[in-house]
Formats: structure tokens, C-alpha cells, sequence
């Protein structure tokens, strides 16, 4: 018999660590189900600062994620990149990484902890969901597309990634190098292509990808919320590829953009009073 390999955990301190010099940053549309638990999931696993951008929630997610002690920012307009993009904005000078996670339950947080033992040495590191017990679960047009854009992204530019997963984790300098545009469902393809042509140091990692607590998702939920999700991130591959051959790339000063737009910023003690007096109830 072979002699069986050792898995040795990461050290608490690694987490700790880690965990104190990072903002989680969590995109929500209607998580008034789930948001709540792994806001205090998230805090049991020490991190003490969690953001979430509510995203045109109708449900009171927004109240929730106030009780379960996060800041929360209020944007009714509707968009994925948008949420992830304003969730990175104004951050605390001792902030170096910034984590996003879904507020449906579904990211797999024990994955956490080699997150942390990665960190000294990277710049970007992606949760890759690769269990064939959760791609068993992906619908086939999900499957082909997470076959595609990879396969894609290795042809133009070099890098094979194995997932394009939301749970992911970036240096703050390294995000503000790429200057991301997208503000829809083509965030995540465009973060791994500008990653790559920044030259950023990647570590993709194995996650596991659980059902969601409630609710219906907004691109597997349902077969053309799937194929919408397909296009947009086809139309960002191929626009990133003409950019790549014919255009140098501008960096887009976040900053500038940010001062253009009408923020409200929950943080529990400077809400609207309809939403603090429905918070302090709870």
C-alpha cells in the first residue's frame, strides 16, 4: 500500500492575517434569504469587514446585511461588474486585498484558508469550481461555456484558466492596474484577460460550489438568463481580443468616475431612518 499523502492545514495565524487586511466586497439582488449567514459566517472566519452592494434589491436584503453588521451601499442600477466595481471604491488606507463572494450561500468559505496561504505570494487568486460533483449540476449550456471562454482565453492569450467562478481575491494595486470597464456579467472574463496582460502573479485553487440557500439564480436560474450570460461574456472576450490587436488600452481612472456618481452608504449608524428604525428592530 502506498503510503498516504499528508494534508497539513493552514495555520490560524495565515487566516487571520489575511483576513485583517482585506475587504470582502459581496454584489446582492434580492439575497434577503441568505446574505445574512454568510455575513456571519464570513466574521466567524475573522473577517471583520464585509461590504455589500445592493444591487436594486426589492426584499430588503439591504436591512439584513445592516443587522448582520455590514456596510452596505445602495445602487439601484442594475449590474453585476457595476456592484463588484463600486464595492472597491473608498477603501480604507490598510486595505491590500479585496475578496468577492456571492451573497446566495453558494461559495465554498473553508476554501479560505489556502486563499491565505497563497496570498504572500500572488496577486490574484481564483476560486476554480472543478468537483465533478458540482459540474455534474451546471446545465450543459453552462458547461460548454466554461469550456469555451477558457479555451478562448488560451488561444488569444497564453493562459488556460479553469473556471470563470466569482470567488476570487485581488491586491488592491493590482486591480487598480487592470482598470476594469465592464459593468455587467463580463466583469469576471475581463479581470482574468487584464490579468493576464498585466503579467499578475494567478493561482487558481479547487472550491466547491453549493446550492444556493433561496431564490432562483439570475443566470442559471433559467436557460436564456444562461444563454445572455454566454453572449455577454463572448462579446467581452471579443472586444478585449480587437483591443489587444489594434488599440493600446487607457487606463480608467476610477476615482474620477466615482465623483460622478450619487452613492448612499449604509454603515448602521448613518442610515435613512426608515431603514434604521427597521434595522434597530431587528
Amino acid at each position: 500500500m502506498g503510503k498516504s499523502r499528508q494534508i497539513i492545514p493552514s495555520a490560524p495565524s495565515a487566516l487571520r492575517s489575511f483576513a485583517a487586511r482585506t475587504l470582502v466586497v459581496i454584489p446582492a439582488h434580492n439575497e434577503v434569504a441568505s446574505v445574512g449567514d454568510v455575513i456571519r459566517r464570513l466574521r466567524d472566519r475573522g473577517f471583520p469587514r464585509i461590504r455589500v452592494v445592493d444591487n436594486g434589491s426589492q426584499d430588503g436584503t439591504a436591512q439584513v446585511a445592516v443587522q448582520a453588521g455590514a456596510e452596505v451601499i445602495l445602487e439601484p442600477r442594475v449590474g453585476y461588474g457595476l456592484a463588484c466595481w463600486l464595492g472597491g471604491l473608498n477603501l480604507p488606507a490598510d486595505v491590500d486585498w479585496i475578496l468577492y463572494c456571492n451573497g446566495d450561500g453558494s461559495d465554498d468559505l473553508e476554501a479560505l484558508d489556502r486563499f491565505a496561504e497563497l496570498a504572500p505570494d500572488h496577486d490574484f487568486i481564483l476560486g476554480a469550481r472543478t468537483d465533478p460533483r458540482d459540474l455534474a449540476k451546471m446545465s450543459r449550456p453552462q458547461r460548454f461555456g466554461n469550456w469555451l471562454a477558457p479555451t478562448l482565453m488560451a488561444i488569444i492569450w497564453g493562459r488556460r484558466f479553469a473556471d470563470l467562478g466569482p470567488q476570487r481575491a485581488i491586491r488592491v494595486p493590482a486591480l487598480a492596474r487592470l482598470g476594469m470597464r465592464d459593468r455587467g456579467f463580463g466583469w469576471t472574463v475581463e479581470m482574468q484577460v487584464r490579468a493576464v496582460e498585466e503579467g499578475l502573479r494567478i493561482a487558481e485553487i479547487p472550491v466547491r460550489s453549493y446550492p444556493r440557500v433561496a431564490g432562483i439564480s439570475k443566470i442559471s436560474g433559467n436557460l436564456r438568463g444562461t444563454i445572455g450570460a454566454g453572449v455577454i461574456i463572448l462579446k467581452t472576450l471579443g472586444l478585449l481580443a480587437v483591443r489587444k490587436l489594434f488599440a493600446p488600452r487607457k487606463a480608467i481612472q476610477g476615482e474620477a468616475e466615482h465623483s460622478r456618481l450619487n452613492l448612499v452608504i449604509m454603515d448602521g449608524v448613518n442610515l435613512p431612518d426608515t431603514v434604521k428604525e427597521e434595522a434597530n428592530d431587528g
